[in-house]
């Protein structure tokens, strides 16, 4: 991506209004100047919306243990080869506690029939009690409405949940006959419903994603409306079935990034750990294309390297900050809340 740390072009949002031929253009575009306009295009937009701020969020994988079976998740109920993990609400209090600079926690982990709603809930209001001002993010997978607002009594203000697909055909080949569609889209109506800033997204690249799947990922987002959007490409696990596909790649990740930017100006959008893991330099190059947000991780080390959803997984968090100066923006302590 050449010129990629240039200032964002003020008033060339020439892309606002895009139908569905334009978007597929950029999708399948391998056409560097125009690749570069499309990134331009979204970090002027995100700059007019947030300016140069990039919030920080500390991110706890407090949980591995997961009863889905995703055919391309590593740490699938299937999978024998994983050691296994939860952390002790203690644990999961003194990593907030390490992390309490950063005003939001993201507290992720597989659906561990073990969490049931009403550990969940505790674990929620104890950390509410002792950080009463910062944001609680869940991303936890799939609940009832009665547990997402139980939760959200319980001192919640964020929940993540990515849709994955927005086909359900194509959903169903990434996912076992237990795993549905309507259900994943049903929870996201809830968490908007009962009053969650919510987050939605998808992975690039996943065996049978074709480039009018992602269309219609981008026509789904504009439809849910959603407060935050995950986007990262899909990087194989050796444990699954689908070990052998080839990762999604760096280019059409950050294109995609930059389309949900110029589509949803107020989103927030991290630069996911995934696009690390892929390059070095991947999460910079996110910012560069209309991210705003990093996760620096804050689970204990040991744990860290046991939440395997994809192979070599780029764990560390304590460089964050000075990865946003290098790529020209500002690391944001507040909480960040959605526009």
């Amino acid at each position: 991506m050449s010129g990629r740390y240039k200032p964002a072009a003020r008033g060339t949002f020439l892309y606002k209004y895009m139908n569905d031929n334009d978007i597929l253009r950029f999708i399948v575009t391998k056409d560097p100047d125009e690749i570069e306009k499309l990134f331009c295009n979204a970090r002027a937009v995100k700059e007019e919306q947030y300016g140069k701020s990039v919030y920080l969020r500390g991110l706890i994988e407090f949980t591995n243990y997961c009863k889905n079976d995703c055919y391309y998740c590593g740490i699938r109920c299937s999978n024998m080869n994983i050691q296994r993990y939860r952390l002790r609400l203690d644990e999961i209090l003194e990593c907030c506690r390490r992390g309490e600079k950063y005003q939001t926690f993201v507290l992720q982990g597989g659906e561990d029939p073990f969490f049931t709603d009403e550990r969940v809930a505790e674990m929620v209001c104890a950390i509410r009690r002792e950080f009463p001002g910062h944001a609680i993010t869940l991303s936890i997978g799939e609940r009832s409405r009665q547990a997402y607002e139980l939760f959200f009594r319980s001192g919640a203000n964020r929940c993540l949940l990515r849709h994955e697909t927005a086909s359900e055909a194509h959903y169903a080949k990434l996912h076992p006959p237990s795993m549905l569609f309507a259900s994943r889209l049903q929870c996201l109506y809830w968490l908007k419903e009962i009053g969650y800033q919510t987050g939605a997204g998808f992975m690039v690249g996943t065996p049978y994603q074709t480039p009018e799947h992602l269309l219609a990922d981008l026509r789904f987002l504009e439809q849910l409306q959603p407060h935050m959007v995950g986007i990262g490409p899909f990087i194989p696990q050796k444990d699954t079935p689908f070990r052998a596909e080839p990762a999604g790649t760096l280019q059409l990740s950050l294109k995609m990034a930059a389309l949900t930017r110029l589509l949803l100006p107020k989103a927030l959008i991290p630069a996911t750990t995934a696009l690390g893991s892929i390059a070095p330099d991947g999460r910079e190059l996110a910012l560069q294309a209309g991210a705003n947000v990093i996760m620096p991780n804050i689970t204990p080390a040991a744990a860290r390297s046991l939440y395997v959803i994809y192979d070599n997984k780029n764990s560390a968090g304590d460089e964050a900050e000075e990865m946003i100066f290098r790529a020209g923006f500002i690391p944001d302590m507040s909480r960040g809340d959605a526009r």
